[in-house]
């Protein structure tokens, strides 16, 4: 199990082999942790590979998304995003205006197809419109979509699990520290399309300058590029990319959890590719009534807490009310 570097002209980022750990080898918990430690020191980014996920349902996940941005606008309409964040979102809808290394001056280019945990119409969180419970979406001009999504949630919400021990290993804790918080874990899938840009001025992005709200994002390998990652030292450099791999990230519960020893890593997206490019990053994050407080291990008498207290759902939500235009224009 190795830590091996992608860089060249690109973002230098570790690649971690999971096989020996999801195997059940001895001592592989505890090597892949302190792996996953200095990636998250040095870069904020890591690849996964042998990962356990179907790389058919992967190819069929793109494949689907590709359908879905080729409907319509007026069809995606009846799909439109609401105050659960569940649905579409159009081009120009979203902006990042709680980014801390850029102020955005544009909507941001991305389009984009929210859906969450599955829920039923007598899910108790459902009935009693709790923020961000909510039914998914379900566009009948797709019949393999549901099936399709549905199946890949599963697949990455089991990984994020499976990930959990791995990074409490990573900070000196009890393997099963996190389970307590991720008893239901928030989960949203965006599936999202980049249209091409003839051109960088600095201002336009297809996403801009950004952290992720949440403990981690995982994201299966495009084949149009895009993403840039910001370097420790200050520059934004593209991200290479490794086919079969996950890309994943930490967000701003975790770095709150971790008093800062695990910065999340700034990122974009422009696509000068010259045609579409389609992205499904997937979120995993704690419960919703999750209390994210500084870690013991992460604190002592000459390094206090940096940040109050916070349950995610308070976060989550103002993270959202900030960044997409709907919130404050729909019930």
């Amino acid at each position: 199990m190795t830590v091996s570097p992608m860089s060249g002209s690109q973002c230098n980022i570790p690649v971690l082999d999971l096989g020996a750990y999801l195997a059940g080898e001895a001592g592989a918990l505890d090597s892949l942790a302190a792996e996953l430690r200095q990636a998250c020191l040095d870069v904020g980014f890591y690849f996964v590979v042998n990962h356990g996920v179907d790389q058919d349902l992967v190819d069929r996940t793109f494949e689907q998304t590709a359908e879905l941005h080729s409907l319509d606008e007026e069809v995606m309409a009846a799909y439109a995003i609401d105050r659960n964040n569940i649905g579409y979102m159009a081009s120009g809808a979203s902006m990042q205006r709680s980014s801390t290394v850029h102020t955005a001056t544009r909507p941001n280019l991305v389009a984009s197809f929210f859906m969450k945990r599955e829920r039923s119409p007598d899910d108790p969180g459902v009935v009693a419109g709790l923020p961000l419970r909510g039914l998914n979406k379900w566009p009948v001009e797709l019949p393999h979509f549901r099936s399709t999504m549905l199946d890949y949630m599963a697949a990455l919400e089991g990984l994020g699990r499976q990930m959990l021990p791995v990074y409490a290993r990573s900070l000196d804790l009890p393997a099963d520290y996190f389970a307590p918080s991720f008893k239901e874990p928030s989960i949203t899938l965006r599936i999202s399309s980049y249209p091409p840009q003839d051109a960088f001025d600095g201002e336009e992005f297809g996403t801009g300058p950004h952290t992720d709200a949440g403990f981690m994002t995982m994201l299966a390998q495009a084949e149009v590029r895009g993403l840039d990652i910001l370097s420790r030292d200050g520059a934004w450099m593209p991200a290479p990319v490794l086919p079969g791999s996950f890309l994943v990230n930490i967000g701003q519960m975790l770095t709150r959890w971790t008093n800062d020893v695990y910065p999340s890593t700034p990122h974009r997206v422009v696509n000068l590719a010259g045609r579409q490019r389609y992205s499904l990053p997937f979120f995993f994050d704690p419960d919703f009534e999750a209390m994210i407080e500084c870690l013991s291990t992460c604190q002592g008498p000459d390094n206090p807490p940096l940040h109050e207290p916070i349950r995610y759902l308070d976060h989550i939500v103002a993270f959202t009310n900030r960044n997409f235009d709907h919130r404050d224009k729909v019930a």
